[in-house]
């Protein structure tokens, strides 16, 4: 079984409020992914998703995302073992971006830094300059472990 999606309506209103579940993908065709841990609500990280990862999500109930910089599809977690159980996928008002809210296995981490958010750090400002500090420096897994040497 494959999902397959309609074309989004040209009626704002339909668009908005009716029940068709009808993604609006992007030039490259991708669609933005926002994932958030479904016991705290921690954002975890923003990724995105083609037809097929957004079918094989809906399909299997793990998170697939497409890669940009490989330009490939991927199941997040296949490597480390933190597998993220989709608990609840949600889309926006002219669905062009979607939320999961997922459980994560194996080390309860999401970032490829062994972290468990991809957003650990904080940019501030630094007189005329940004820098970034790290806020989170707890490594739930080592990534040269799961992932080789870089």
């Amino acid at each position: 079984m494959t999902i397959a999606f309609d074309t989004p309506p040209d009626d704002k209103a339909q668009l908005e409020a009716g029940g068709a579940f009808t993604p609006r993908f992007d030039a490259n065709g991708l669609i933005t992914a926002v994932v958030t841990d479904a016991g705290d609500g921690e954002l975890l990280m923003v990724a995105h998703m083609n037809d097929e990862a957004l079918a094989l999500t809906i399909e299997t109930g793990i998170a697939h995302y497409y890669s940009r910089s490989r330009k490939t599809l991927w199941k997040k977690g296949e490597t480390s073992g933190n597998l993220q159980t989709v608990v609840e996928l949600r889309t926006d008002c002219d669905q062009d971006t979607i939320w999961l809210k997922v459980k994560v296995a194996g080390h309860d981490a999401t970032c490829h830094t062994g972290r468990r958010s991809c957003f650990y750090r904080i940019v501030q400002k630094d007189g005329d300059a940004a820098k970034v500090a790290i806020t989170d420096n707890e490594i739930h897994f080592y990534p040269d472990e799961i992932y080789g040497k870089n």
